[in-house]
């Protein structure tokens, strides 16, 4: 595991220690490593957010059966061909 020092204002030190102490957090490192966790989880709901939207604006939806996929497989294979060549 790698170490991270960081420098806080007195302030925001004190708001830390008493995050840890009245959390539940057994030191500042699970405190900030929380934090973090809490950040990634919600840039990933952002960018699923942001997806969903940029689907729902694409129009409406296309049924896909086997033989879409076969003819998408059948266009990629011709495409790596001629770009083989």
């Amino acid at each position: 595991m790698a170490t991270m020092n960081i420098s806080l204002t007195d302030p925001l030190k004190q708001f830390v220690d008493e995050e840890v102490s009245q959390g539940g957090y057994s030191s500042t490192s699970d405190y900030v490593r929380d934090l973090i966790r809490q950040r990634q989880r919600q840039k990933a709901e952002e960018l699923l957010r942001r997806l969903i939207a940029e689907g729902l604006a694409s129009g409406p939806s296309v049924p896909v059966t086997p033989a879409t996929f076969e003819r998408m497989r059948q266009e990629l294979a011709a495409r790596l061909d001629r770009e083989a060549d």
